[in-house]
């Protein structure tokens, strides 16, 4: 069976690597400051985007994203790894967005897209954590979900049969296709970038990507790349490309404020060297309890 498959991503800030400059004086995060990485659970979605390819011949994989134009970077990462094409959301109006204007926005685009089978996106973004963005698409489309998944075992006969964790353990789940699901971190890791496809892709930019060589009265060095070759130039989609409504989009569809941004440093005051003994076991278990940390 023939899939259309679209993968959600998005173009962080390695929080992982937090410094004293990741914060700027109002509160918000330096994103100038911070290394833009591909979300890594947006990683393990496209590892299973990319195996149900393999599993099902003649199936598409597209990589969906919504940021400023150097977000173009995602596509061209996925695109390295195996994915078919990629669709840039990208405008001033989308700026600022919560995870409803946010999911307003990718509901719209892929409606744009059309005939789509599977939408797969990481369980949460490392800059916001809310596991919203996934579920918000999936209503907003009226579709299917399957959140929390590990792995995506087969797709037949029209059903998408999924391992997922649950409290306690994993379950076995079948949705009925068009359906979006959700990748945790614990599912395999991404495949490397191939070689040959880093080769092909390198030069695939969005059109506001475009560097202009001034020399060139203002022409890039690689124009007639584009002539040649045009998978080279990737879909780039401002609001009205995808019919948006303005109100639903980006500050003005988000609900949500965002107070101020923090940058805490966790400091040990003090350390205790504990045996495996019973006694010192519950020496602990009763000191947590007396300061209500745990209980």
């Amino acid at each position: 069976m023939a899939l259309k498959i679209v993968v959600l991503a998005k173009q962080v800030p390695d929080t992982r690597n937090v410094g004293k400059d990741a914060m700027t004086a109002e509160g918000t995060v330096n994103r100038a400051a911070l290394p833009a990485i591909f979300n890594p659970e947006d990683l393990n979605a496209l590892e299973q985007a990319l195996r149900l390819k393999e599993q099902n011949p003649g199936s598409t994989v597209g990589i969906l994203t919504m940021g400023p134009p150097r977000a173009g970077e995602i596509i061209r990462q996925g695109l390295y790894r195996g994915a078919d094409t990629g669709w840039l959301l990208t405008d001033r109006l989308f700026a600022g967005a919560d995870t409803l204007a946010t999911s307003y926005a990718l509901a719209t685009a892929i409606k744009k897209i059309g005939d789509v089978d599977i939408v797969i996106g990481g369980r949460q973004a490392i800059d916001g954590d809310t596991a919203q963005v996934g579920p918000q698409v999936a209503q907003k489309l009226g579709l299917n979900q399957v959140t929390y998944a590990e792995e995506v075992l087969s797709v037949k006969d029209g059903k998408a049969t999924i391992k997922r964790v649950i409290d306690g353990g994993v379950e076995t789940v079948e949705a009925p296709l068009p359906v979006v699901i959700t990748v945790n971190g614990s599912a395999a890791p991404c495949r490397p970038q191939n070689a040959k496809l880093v080769m092909k892709y390198k030069r695939a930019m969005c059109p506001l990507e475009a560097s202009p060589n001034p020399s060139k009265g203002g022409e890039s060095n690689y124009d007639y790349l584009y002539e040649e070759r045009p998978y080279l130039t990737l879909n780039q989609w401002s609001v009205a490309d995808v019919n948006g409504d303005v109100q639903q989009c980006g500050l003005s569809g988000s609900p949500t404020k965002v107070k101020a941004i923090k940058n805490i440093v966790f400091q040990a005051k003090e350390s205790k060297t504990l045996t495996a003994s019973d006694a010192d076991v519950e020496g602990m278990i009763k000191e947590l309890l007396e300061e209500k940390i745990i209980g």
